[in-house]
């Protein structure tokens, strides 16, 4: 349980960093209402989970140990889907329900193409 609890937060830690990163560089030069650093940040997430879950298949890795660190930890610290709910609730409550609801199907729609982008580039 420890040892579990290490790497999840290892790999957390580390993907925390990089989705704070994200956010400094694509609102340093994309100035735009649309919350775009959270919609790069949930693309690239769900590109990496495709790719690991891809690599983990074709090299026949089962460690749980490496789906702690990558997949549960860096991914989970990386993507922000709680940061997505509370953003669409706020453009719903300012009456920017057309953004909400283009920035719902678009990250759902890329999102699940990035994962499977992810499959094949491995494959």
């Amino acid at each position: 349980m420890t040892k579990a609890l290490v790497l999840v937060g290892l790999g957390g830690g580390i993907g925390s960093m990089l989705r704070y990163l994200t956010s400094l560089v694509v609102t340093k030069y994309f100035q735009t209402t649309f919350p775009l650093a959270t919609f790069v940040a949930n693309f690239v997430g769900c590109l990496i989970i495709g790719v690991l879950l891809g690599v983990f298949e074709r090299q026949q890795l089962s460690s749980p140990d490496l789906k702690l660190l990558f997949i549960t930890g860096f991914c989970g610290g990386y993507t922000t889907f709680s940061a997505f709910a509370a953003e669409n609730i706020s453009l719903f409550q300012s009456g920017n329900s057309f953004t909400a609801l283009l920035y719902i199907s678009g990250s759902v729609l890329l999102g699940l193409f990035a994962v499977w982008i992810g499959l094949f580039l491995v494959k």
